[in-house]
């Protein structure tokens, strides 16, 4: 039984179905007591944030959405809102490790493992502009020499993790939302249109859809295509 706490976007397909199969089962038995991997340390490290729970599986109904699934499976739980675990079962790094062993010689998610810092940053730059342009300027700053082997990249993972944890303000999602536009908007049909019109929903199915239809390549590896929508 795992929950992973890196964005859903890392996962290939078997991990991230799995993922949403496993989170159910662990609601099932807060929801209705029953014994079944009561005593999983993955199930006591969620007890007492069903809240954290529900946001995490949006998160992957995000995710299972941009790889053509539809979720009719909601999870209603809102108990300890904006609370999440305060334990990782495995760092975040290391998580990103075993998923490198995992997919050895086998399918990837959508969003490559990082190599560095610098990619790292990379795949998690507009869903942190969307919380915070001021750590979004100080991270940028900062990754350009951050390799895989050493203790920045360490707390890296981690703070990037923690930082999506944290609801996004609407102006913050717009801002990230028209910064993202700026790499697809050339291949939209109507080049007079202005997306100032459009609700943030809209705009991000937009840019979706022409993040993939033009394979855009420092989109397609974006937490954020799949993060934003869950907080929305």
């Amino acid at each position: 039984m795992r929950i992973w706490d890196v964005n859903p976007g890392y996962l290939n397909r078997q991990s991230l179905l799995g993922e949403h199969r496993e989170l159910h089962g662990i609601v099932s038995i807060f929801l209705n007591d029953r014994k079944g991997y009561s005593r999983h340390p993955e199930t006591l490290r969620w007890k007492g944030f069903a809240w954290a729970l529900g946001k995490r599986h949006r998160l992957l109904s995000s995710e299972m959405a941009l790889r053509g699934y539809t979720d009719k499976s909601p999870v209603n739980t809102v108990s300890n809102e904006l609370n999440w675990p305060d334990e990782f079962i495995d760092e975040p790094h290391v998580q990103f490790e075993l998923l490198r062993g995992k997919y050895a010689g086998k399918e990837q998610g959508r969003i490559p493992l990082p190599e560095n810092g610098q990619q790292l940053w990379s795949h998690h730059k507009y869903s942190v502009m969307a919380r915070d342009i001021s750590l979004y300027r100080e991270i940028g700053r900062d990754v350009s020499t951050i390799s895989r082997a050493g203790h920045e990249y360490v707390s890296l993972c981690r703070r990037l993790t923690l930082i999506l944890r944290t609801p996004p303000s609407a102006g913050g999602i717009r801002n990230s939302l028209q910064h993202m536009w700026g790499y697809v908007s050339s291949s939209y049909g109507d080049s007079k249109q202005n997306i100032k019109d459009w609700s943030p929903l809209h705009l991000l199915n937009e840019i979706r859809k022409l993040t993939f239809s033009c394979r855009q390549p420092y989109l397609l590896s974006s937490t954020a295509l799949s993060d934003l929508e869950a907080w929305m």
